[in-house]
């Protein structure tokens, strides 16, 4: 019996979870906000020092919360990069978020390789606002004397654990986080350090990327610190998440990832290749609409909150009496239509009630997270079980739907800390590895995630016609636009 801890640095907040090695059950916890603001205007990339990173660990950390503690994993956000100089000092703060002029950045690196295909080929992804490799070209072409004395990219979660070591020679990264910079390969498993002179103008030292089970090293105090992890990958390892397990994220816009055995490169760009942080792959395919398509929806019917839309909503019936919301308010990514707008079909005088539409817009945001399945799916990968993430997840119009239109069982999780607590059973794997009590391929066993259970039962067959209809009038009006 031990303990460990779990730290995951958001781009707002640090939380840490300890939780006991065996079962995962979290025995405390801490938390504390950055003392940072947010992002600075004059389109650029919003700048944060790292600094702030480390005050808010400390605080969180406060009141002897790590007392007892053997090891400690670190999540951190995906995508913000540190650049070092040779001497290992910052040269400028962290580069975190994304912005038009990265955007810009974007479009010049996809043209540089030739073309999107190029790019998914070498490294699974193709460059977006929000890569580190994107970030690279900014900072080239925007801030060239800083490009120049940057000698060493860390990502978040590498500096936070280069730090906890003690800034030793050695730095560390794993294959999850380096699979998000845009110049590490999932496939290969290796470095494209072209595609860093590409952006960047010129060479730079990258971390090392060990195994999901090493340890990056051990603190003076004799504190394990384990490979640490991004985000996205600690929140799924934290849920438990395996083969045959999808994960549907309803923010703003919409995610959908999936574990799979093997890396998938896909020439139309609409996958983003992840490894995960047990060795798997974790394929992701992004949709730009999801819960502001509720939103936009309550505001146009007057209606308060999302709790109102979904209680409208529920005294439709599926289908919506015909209407069909294509819900591509913000252009949208899955399927590639960047300057499209949204469309309402099916209007007749029955259907033009509130409550059908607020059922539409329900319907339409699932159905076209169901096309972003649908991609995955295509390429092979199983899916029978979805987790639904996000606050929205616990609505009963959601829940309603959702199993239906995805045709799989839903598992809506309690809310908890899930990228913390992957982070600590990181921590645990590797301490249990050089304890000798845990295999390097197999994780430790902790207790799954609390979660309701929703099974499309019955409701199958209306569902999937209800999918249907989406699909008619998504090909009447973007004829071609989807290929999964």
């Amino acid at each position: 019996m031990g303990i460990v801890a779990g730290l995951d640095s958001s781009p707002d907040f640090t939380r840490i979870v300890v939780c006991d090695t065996e079962t995962g059950a979290v025995l405390r916890q801490g938390y504390a906000p950055h003392p940072v603001e947010g992002p600075e205007g004059g389109g650029r990339p919003s700048d944060v020092d790292p600094q702030a990173w480390l005050l808010s660990l400390g605080e969180a950390a406060a009141g002897g919360l790590l007392e007892g503690v053997q090891a400690i994993g670190v999540s951190a956000q995906a995508n913000a990069v540190v650049p070092l100089d040779a001497q290992g000092n910052t040269v400028r703060p962290a580069m975190t978020g994304g912005d038009k002029r990265a955007q810009v950045a974007a479009a010049d690196l996809v043209d540089a390789l030739g073309g999107r295909e190029a790019w998914a080929q070498a490294v699974g992804c193709v460059p977006q606002a929000a890569h580190a490799v994107t970030k690279l070209r900014w900072l080239a072409r925007s801030e060239p004397e800083a490009a120049a004395r940057t000698a060493v990219l860390l990502q978040a979660h590498d500096w936070l654990v280069w730090q906890l070591l003690g800034r030793p020679v050695r730095r560390t990264t794993d294959r999850g986080g380096a699979s998000g910079t845009g110049y590490w390969s999932a496939a290969s498993g290796a470095y494209r350090p072209d595609l860093v002179e590409l952006a960047l103008g010129h060479q730079a030292v990258l971390p090392e990327v060990i195994g999901p089970a090493d340890a990056a090293g051990t603190t003076p105090e004799g504190l394990l610190i384990s490979a640490g992890t991004g985000e996205t990958m600690a929140a799924a390892f934290g849920l438990g998440i395996g083969l045959g397990d999808a994960v549907v994220s309803l923010g703003a816009s919409g995610s959908v990832m999936a574990v799979h055995a093997e890396p998938l490169a896909d020439q139309s760009g609409m996958i983003t290749a992840l490894a995960d942080a047990t060795g798997m792959h974790l394929p992701v395919v992004t949709t730009l609409n999801a819960v502001r398509a509720l939103r936009g929806t309550a505001e146009l019917l007057g209606v308060p909150d999302l709790e109102s839309l979904s209680e409208l909503a529920m005294k439709s019936t599926p289908g919506a009496h015909g209407l069909v919301l294509l819900p591509y308010l913000e252009g949208e990514r899955t399927p590639a239509l960047p300057h499209t707008a949204g469309t309402l079909a099916g209007l007749r005088r029955e259907s033009m009630k509130p409550e059908h539409l607020a059922r539409a817009a329900f319907e339409g945001m699932l159905c076209g997270l169901a096309d972003a399945l649908d991609v995955l799916r295509g390429r092979g990968v199983e899916v029978r079980r979805i987790f639904l993430l996000g606050p929205a997840a616990e609505l009963p119009a959601v829940q309603a739907a959702a199993p239906s239109l995805f045709g799989a069982q839903v598992v809506v999780p309690q809310p908890a800390d899930y990228a913390a607590i992957g982070a600590a059973r990181q921590a645990a794997w590797a301490l249990g590895v050089q304890q000798g009590t845990l295999d390097p391929h197999t994780p430790p066993a902790w207790q799954g995630a609390v979660a309701q259970v929703l099974e499309p039962g019955e409701e199958l067959a209306v569902g999937q016609a209800v999918r249907q209809q989406f699909v008619t009038v998504r090909e009447q009006t973007h004829p071609g636009a989807f290929r999964p």
